[in-house]
């Protein structure tokens, strides 16, 4: 019989055990034993129960058309190289991810190879998060068609209507940092700066003798495209920033002259020239952008996104409103906004299209004339005019509170359930792909649920 293995500094002889079990009462135990070979015949399809998200996920992948997503694979039968992996199964597996409100490439990929539903929607495919990640940010086309699908679906099934839809606005941290906003002198002195890198790279590549030989030739090339990539963002940043300087420019017209000293310079980030620095809700400003969406009032199915840098939501109600003309070939009948978003020029443009506007309306400045909020003004519109009339009933009213309900839980649902708390890539483009995701996958799973 063996002897159990002594701790180090542990007298010869004696015993490895509790000292509880040394008593005359030993207690009996059963312990963890893990080197016992298993053999278990078991398949993929076996593991994935009949009810997992995931089957229910590829079953409506199967009915939506994504011929898209395939325009763009080059391998052909018979030909050199290796195949394509299939752009359904990274679809599937990219809204499972979501579903379960994880964001990263890396961690989906290391599910791919560990949990069994994630393997199971694999099938064999191969993947990695190069893979994973390049896909998810390179088909803003195809997921923006795809939301149009779903619409479709949801609709033709009679699941939504446009009868009542609600826009919101929700602002979610960027990927820059706060530290990587620049005015415009240390943004010409990094251009210098990054136009001079460039420069000494391509001449280290051309001259031999000048190259490290400790670098390899693929470490050279990312060098290279990371200095091109750094210098194309700071000019990026410097032809945004005339824009910043005007609005700069007519916030101090508004102020006196001791306040306009306080008005800061226009800064651009470096990182990301897309996005501004933005009040959140918790009262503090960061690097952030604007995600609007519109969502209808029955089955709370999201008709139109729309990714915006810009801080405040006026002037952002009608065109997310043709959006969802565009998608669906209709207008909704009420259209209800927040008071950010209610201006009066899209509320006469949405009027001309017999859409019926609910917002709050703003109370006078003075009430000296006796004037009420809801009394029209002498430069309003017809459709204005009607507006704060229809506002100052209790009807009105009372359709308005409906939209905290209908937008407020969308937002909560892509917030807290799908992770929309910060954006890990950087550009409108790409941001725009990502929140397309989370609305393909909002859209599915209120499918499912709708019809379960």
């Amino acid at each position: 019989m063996s002897q159990e293995p002594q701790l180090p500094g542990m007298p010869a002889g004696q015993e490895r055990r509790p000292r509880a079990l040394m008593g005359a009462h030993a207690q009996r135990i059963a312990r963890a034993v893990r080197d016992p070979v298993e053999l278990v015949p078991q398949s993929l399809e076996e593991r994935v129960a009949p009810e997992h998200p995931a089957r229910a996920i590829w079953a409506v992948l199967e009915r939506l058309d994504l011929g898209a997503f395939y325009t763009r694979i080059r391998a052909a039968v018979d030909g050199p190289g290796r195949p394509a992996s299939d752009p359904r199964v990274l679809l599937g597996l990219w809204l499972l991810a979501t579903v379960e409100g994880i964001g990263s490439a890396r961690r989906l990929a290391r599910l791919s190879e560990e949990h069994d539903a994630y393997r199971w929607l694999r099938g064999g495919v191969p993947v990695n998060y190069h893979l994973l990640a390049d896909f998810r940010v390179a088909h803003q086309a195809e997921l923006d068609a795809l939301l149009t699908q779903t619409i479709a679906l949801l609709m033709r099934e009679d699941l939504v209507t446009l009868q009542r839809v609600a826009q919101d606005g929700v602002r979610v941290r960027a990927a820059a940092g706060s530290g990587s906003f620049r005015r415009r002198a240390s943004l010409e002195r990094c251009l210098t700066e990054a136009q001079e890198q460039v420069t000494r790279l391509a001449a280290e590549r051309d001259a031999p003798e000048a190259h490290d030989p400790t670098v390899t030739r693929k470490e050279q090339a990312a060098r290279e495209r990371a200095a091109r990539e750094r210098r194309d963002r700071v000019e990026r940043a410097l032809q945004a920033l005339p824009e910043l300087e005007a609005i700069k420019a007519k916030q101090r017209q508004k102020l006196s002259k001791e306040r306009q000293q306080r008005v800061p310079e226009a800064r651009v980030s470096t990182t990301d020239p897309d996005v501004r620095v933005m009040k959140m809700g918790d009262g503090g400003f960061r690097p952030a952008l604007n995600i609007q969406l519109a969502t209808t009032g029955d089955g709370r199915a999201i008709v139109g996104v729309q990714v915006s840098p810009q801080g405040s939501d006026g002037g952002l109600a009608a065109p997310l409103e043709a959006q969802v003309v565009e998608r669906t070939g209709q207008h909704p009948t009420e259209y209800l906004i927040d008071g950010g978003l209610a201006t009066r020029d899209d509320i006469t443009a949405l009027a001309a299209h017999d859409v019926t506007v609910y917002a709050p309306v703003e109370p006078p400045r003075t009430t000296t004339s006796g004037r009420t909020a809801y009394d029209p003004r002498p430069d309003d519109t017809p459709a204005v005019a009607a507006w704060r009339q229809r506002m100052g009933t209790e009807d009105g009213r009372t359709t308005y509170r409906h939209r905290s309900g209908i937008a407020e839980w969308t937002n909560a649902q892509l917030r807290f359930r799908h992770g929309l708390q910060r954006f890990t890539v950087r550009g409108v483009d790409r941001v725009t792909s990502v929140v397309l995701l989370l609305t393909v996958t909002h859209n599915l799973l209120r499918y499912l649920a709708l019809t379960a």
